[in-house]
């Protein structure tokens, strides 16, 4: 009977999904994307209008990504040991995500609301814990979509199933991203008494918060995962395999070589997209509105501008994701890199345009490479790994991305002043670390599960 049972489970393979199932799998990446806009386009305003120092603003975006690093993990953990019935494994995961974040996107914005005072301690921290939880409970909402890929699609279908998740999340990126400009537009106040949050970003965390959990219900209600025996036999483990205990340091001396060597190119890419959040508002400010003053209408303006530049970039996203699902595997380290060499000359060229639609150009390219690292990255590792520890090696893998947005806001201490406390300076730096990621592409070999199966045995044998 185990005979028969292992031979089953080695020759099934992962069934040819619809593409209706595709899209609707993905679909609350669309919400989930709205908050992380909203968030990346908005913390460098929200904390310089609370009064902070600029040059200890990487304190603030210290947090999220150190949270993040120890709760992926513990995410990705759990729910490869999850199963409920009536909601599957990694679904719980997204709903409690997802309610934690709308609660705090309604309650970020308003750090200023409270009476603390402008630069006051206690509405700084408070907006530091609140931007912490929104963050971590965005990532609990939306590594369960890329745990579902990596779980249902199969190879062939893999690189069209990220593709999708990139267009739907840029999609969300450029309504979030423009919230505020419109919401300007149509009389809603972009000002506010100094250390308070102008009503434009209110409302938009307000609209992002109710867009979040209507996308998150579509996949709840429309996608239904596999059984725990169904997933064993199409992955090829046992069902006992998820639920041994394995350390994750054991896990990591077990990972596949091109999880760290993609880790490396994330490295670089994820420092340089942390100081365009960190510095992109002072930076269009400083060099179009020609003001550092956060209370300034000017500078609100340049916040608005910035949401705009952060719409166009996820426009090019959207576009060059439907160009990247058409490239063959073959061609997937060729357009990754292409993809982040294009994204450092739009980062270099923003030190030196001062016009506003100038800059488009420089987000429209921006925009391509944050195409790339949305699809390749996962692209790889998924088809590298075998359906066992799934959600535990992603989780570990989300380290790719917080451990540089970390390094990069601590080095931001030193680096800024040294700089000259320039932000337009900053985002040259951003353009160096995009330019290093472009080159490190070269060091990634792709490879499939079996491939990966096949060498261990190989080394064991001749052990």
């Amino acid at each position: 009977m185990d005979n028969e049972k292992n031979t089953v489970v080695k020759t099934a393979t992962l069934p040819k999904l619809p593409i209706s199932t595709i899209w609707m799998m993905s679909f609350g990446f669309l919400g989930v994307q709205m908050a992380f806009a909203l968030q990346s386009s908005n913390m460098g305003r929200i904390f310089q209008t609370l009064g902070a120092d600029p040059t200890k603003l990487g304190f603030f975006f210290i947090l999220p990504p150190l949270a993040g690093m120890v709760v992926q993990p513990i995410v990705g953990y759990y729910s490869d040991r999850t199963w409920m019935p009536k909601l599957g494994r990694r679904i719980p995961y997204l709903l409690v995500g997802a309610v934690v974040a709308v609660i705090v996107m309604c309650l970020l914005p308003n750090s200023g609301s409270f009476g603390f005072g402008a630069g006051s301690v206690t509405a700084l921290m408070f907006g530091a814990i609140a931007i912490m939880f929104m963050d971590v409970s965005s990532n609990v909402a939306m590594q369960p979509f890329k745990m579902m890929v990596g779980d249902m699609v199969n190879e062939d279908q893999k690189g069209f199933a990220y593709s999708i998740q990139s267009f739907l999340s840029n999609t969300g990126a450029v309504l979030a991203s423009i919230f505020p400009f419109v919401l300007t537009i149509i009389g809603v106040s972009n000002v506010a008494p100094n250390g308070v949050i102008p009503q434009s970003v209110v409302v938009s965390f307000y609209v992002g918060a109710i867009i979040l959990i209507i996308c998150s219900l579509f996949t709840v209600f429309k996608v239904k995962e596999y059984t725990p025996e169904q997933y064993a036999i199409y992955h090829g483990i046992t069902e006992e395999a998820n639920t041994e205990k394995v350390s994750m340091i054991t896990l990591l001396k077990k990972a596949p070589k091109v999880f760290w060597t993609i880790t490396l190119v994330q490295f670089f890419c994820w420092m340089g997209f942390q100081y365009l959040w960190t510095y992109g508002t002072g930076a269009v400010a400083f060099n179009v509105w020609h003001t550092t003053d956060a209370a300034s209408a000017g500078f609100q303006s340049a916040g608005n501008w910035f949401g705009i530049l952060s719409a166009v970039q996820s426009v090019a996203a959207v576009i060059w994701s439907l160009v990247l699902s058409k490239v063959h595997n073959d061609k997937h380290k060729l357009a990754y890199s292409l993809s982040l060499f294009l994204g450092a000359i739009g980062f270099g060229t923003i030190f030196f345009i001062h016009g506003q639609m100038a800059l488009i150009v420089s987000f429209t390219l921006i925009g391509i490479a944050w195409a790339g690292m949305m699809a390749f990255p996962f692209i790889m590792l998924t088809n590298a790994l075998s359906g066992s520890h799934m959600g535990t090696y992603l989780g570990l893998f989300n380290g790719s991305i917080c451990l540089p947005q970390i390094v990069a806001s601590i080095a931001s201490f030193s680096l800024f002043p040294l700089l000259g406390s320039s932000m337009p300076k900053m985002l040259m730096v951003s353009a160096i670390m995009l330019l290093f990621g472009a080159v490190s592409v070269m060091v990634i070999k792709e490879t499939s599960a079996e491939a990966e199966e096949a060498e261990k045995e190989i080394a064991e044998e001749n052990k």
